[in-house]
């Protein structure tokens, strides 16, 4: 076994298919099939399950994909270790966000850190708050942005900073029926058609929760995954949105409504055990600049 077969899995896994997983590797696929039976033969089970069609993980290829993860990240975290002891910082720094973070100029961070650290690469990606916590967990991803409420706050199990606690708002267009209001309550946005995140997302549970706790059951007619589309939504006058009050303030356009009793919202930077030489000079520097 060698990393090379093990990146080509994961690659096969991912793509869930050969042709794609060569050219994402740059290889051809005769190449990279080779190698993946090789790996197979000696791990003593088949990892895929090959069809005309698509591929798919069999129960051992699911077991092998968290620890061979691990594994390749934590190569990649010794050579970066290495390369930082002769005084450079280099190596590939994967940063996630919130689509509602606003706590936090991540961009411009990466932007300063760039220029102090010309070396590193940087990948950064927006995600929902619940992947961005296992993409940290299973060493995907260094450092993440992410938004909790205080009932998940226990779940935290990784090194974690808070960033911000605040309230959420309802958002609604200026010609909606509540604009003038200048409070509103949760039995009040349950009578009218509500945009939310997909159901199951840690967002959508939150105010799923607070409608519960209220008694109140609520209809979401649209179901997002990031809020430019919930604020797009609202702006055409098509359902009423719950924004995090930071978030609200960016949308001059849109009107914020205090929601008596408001459910919070709590924003942490997160970030693995286990840190690249790349990740502790970011957190470090981020630290610096807030």
């Amino acid at each position: 076994m060698n990393l090379k077969q093990i990146r080509f899995a994961l690659a096969v896994a991912q793509e869930q298919n050969f042709t794609r997983a060569a050219q994402r590797c740059h290889t051809v696929q005769s190449a990279l099939s080779h190698q993946v039976a090789k790996l197979e033969a000696e791990l003593g089970s088949a990892l895929f399950e090959r069809t005309s069609r698509q591929v798919k993980l069999t129960a051992a290829g699911r077991a092998f994909m968290a620890p061979a993860e691990q594994l390749l990240a934590a190569h990649s975290h010794l050579l970066d270790t290495m390369e930082a002891l002769k005084g450079e910082v280099t190596g590939t720094l994967t940063v996630g966000i919130i689509s509602t973070l606003n706590a936090i100029d991540v961009i411009g961070q990466l932007a300063k850190f760039t220029q102090r650290y010309p070396l590193v690469n940087i990948r950064m990606y927006v995600g929902m708050s619940e992947k961005l916590l296992e993409d940290v967990q299973q060493l995907r991803t260094d450092v993440a942005f992410v938004g909790i409420w205080p009932g998940d706050k226990a779940t935290l199990r990784l090194p974690h900073r808070q960033l911000a606690d605040e309230p959420l708002v309802a958002l609604v267009s200026p010609s909606h029926a509540y604009a003038m209001r200048a409070t509103i309550t949760l039995s009040e946005l349950a009578q009218v058609p509500l945009v939310d995140f997909y159901a199951g997302a840690g967002a959508r549970r939150q105010t799923d929760n607070a409608f519960g706790e209220a008694g109140v059951t609520r209809h979401v007619s649209f179901e997002i995954d990031h809020i430019e589309w919930l604020e797009s939504i609202v702006r055409r006058s098509l359902a009423a949105g719950i924004v995090p009050l930071s978030r609200a303030r960016h949308a001059a356009d849109l009107v914020a409504i205090p929601i008596e009793n408001a459910p919070r919202r709590q924003v942490f930077c997160v970030w693995q055990h286990s840190l690249s030489a790349a990740a502790g000079r970011f957190l470090a520097f981020a630290q610096e600049d807030e």
